[in-house]
């Protein structure tokens, strides 16, 4: 009972509870969709730089306006913006089931939709990841953290399984059904939320020198900066499963839909397993060394994939991914937000999700132009090797603090 008091205690928090269970249906359906919609793209135009190209779409406006809206949401209540991003993606989901079941979707309607969703989520993603703290407090924060991150595991673990399905059973267009009315779960949630002390910072300040704020502290703290520039390796080279897996499912396993869909609740496994681990460990704070392993070992997990042929191996392959990719974002999420100034965390965080969710065109374009150049099975190898070239010089130049933090590690298991 002790070890699931510790590994839940966040959820005693009304608050945190509907917002939680509001977003694991939600994020649900998101992911029914987005399986959905790589599948429809790729049998549409058989082409994986397309499908690069549609995965590229969604996250480009990231780029170019999460660090204005992480000021922005410094300056108004969260969950405000919650409910209007929210809305937003409901629409979408609409449009999107209307032009499939009707028969009427072309690739370039799907890539205007994919680029609505990635302005939504360059609001909605930072206003998420920084409204935990308001719903659980500072001393529940890491395991606020861990929770949230587990509801996007468990979507991933059922919602590809589900869209697979959906897709043999019923149709594609069904799947973007779901995905519309799964976000009617997350406004009912947000309607129930109510605080006494919303956290809301009004500004005078021109937004640039706001977002500048945000980078100077970012720039300026050690801890946070080597979080930055490893998510900047990881997240851009190591984050392509929606692109790779498809076009590996089909060119490698010689397989369709269900094994795609099988591949990534595979993922969503071991991603599930790492954020209930951490959820446990929150009570003994960051966990360091392991931040750093994870690192490399996603990196070496992917370019192993050169010598994966078999279903059954490839299972086992992307379960070990999943739990290193969720382990290093949990990690990168706690070292961004852990005690820093609440007037700052929206843009802090922002700096985050452009960096997790922001890097992804670059990735999604760069494995999709491999595949179609070299084949489905260069598709996680070519992110493997080359994001291990760029760590080794990252960790190299931060050896002191790392170094530090092992230290500091041992002392902690010690005194326990």
């Amino acid at each position: 009972m002790n070890v699931l008091r510790s590994t839940f205690s966040s959820l005693r928090v009304p608050n945190f509870r509907y917002f939680w269970l509001g977003q694991l249906l939600s994020v649900m359906g998101t992911w029914i969709q987005r399986t959905a919609q790589t599948w429809l793209v790729y049998q549409m135009t058989g082409s994986a730089l397309l499908v690069g190209i549609l995965s590229a779409c969604q996250f480009v406006p990231i780029l170019g306006l999460t660090l204005i809206a992480g000021s922005l949401i410094d300056r108004f209540p969260k969950r405000r913006i919650l409910m209007i991003t929210q809305t937003g993606f409901l629409l979408l989901g609409v449009i999107m089931t209307a032009i499939v079941y009707l028969k009427v979707v072309a690739y370039w309607q799907v890539l205007l939709i994919a680029i609505g969703y990635g302005v939504l989520q360059s609001f909605d993603t930072p206003t998420r990841q920084s409204f935990v703290v308001e719903l659980v407090g500072q001393k529940d924060l890491m395991n606020g953290i861990s929770l949230n991150s587990t509801v996007f595991n468990l979507a991933k673990i059922a919602g590809p399984s589900i869209a697979g399905v959906l897709m043999v059973q019923f149709s594609v267009g069904f799947c973007f059904l779901v995905d519309a009315i799964s976000y009617l779960a997350v406004l009912l949630g947000l309607f129930l939320i109510h605080q006494t002390h919303v956290v809301a910072t009004p500004s005078k300040q021109r937004i640039w020198r706001d977002v500048l704020d945000g980078l100077r502290y970012v720039w300026t703290h050690a801890e946070v900066r080597l979080s930055a520039e490893m998510m900047l390796v990881v997240c851009t080279l190591n984050y392509n499963n929606n692109v790779i897996i498809p076009i590996f499912a089909k060119e490698v396993l010689h397989a369709g839909a269900q094994t795609y869909a099988n591949l990534l609740s595979a993922t969503g496994i071991g991603s599930l397993a790492a954020a209930i681990l951490l959820s446990y460990l929150s009570r003994y704070g960051l966990q360091r060394n392991l931040y750093v392993a994870v690192a490399l070992t996603t990196a070496a997990l992917q370019a192993a994939m050169i010598v994966v042929h078999q279903f059954a191996l490839a299972v086992v392959v992307m379960i070990a991914i999943g739990f290193c990719n969720m382990a290093f974002l949990n990690q990168s999420n706690a070292s961004f937000q852990y005690d820093i100034p609440h007037q700052l965390r929206g843009r802090i965080m922002s700096v985050y999700v452009l960096l997790n969710q922001g890097t992804t065109p670059i990735g999604s374009l760069y494995v999709g132009g491999v595949m179609d150049v070299a084949g489905g099975l260069w598709g996680f190898p070519s992110c493997g090797f080359l994001a291990l070239l760029l760590l080794v010089p990252v960790l190299w130049h931060h050896r002191p603090l790392i170094h530090r933090w092992r230290v500091e590690q041992a002392a902690r298991h010690a005194h326990a």
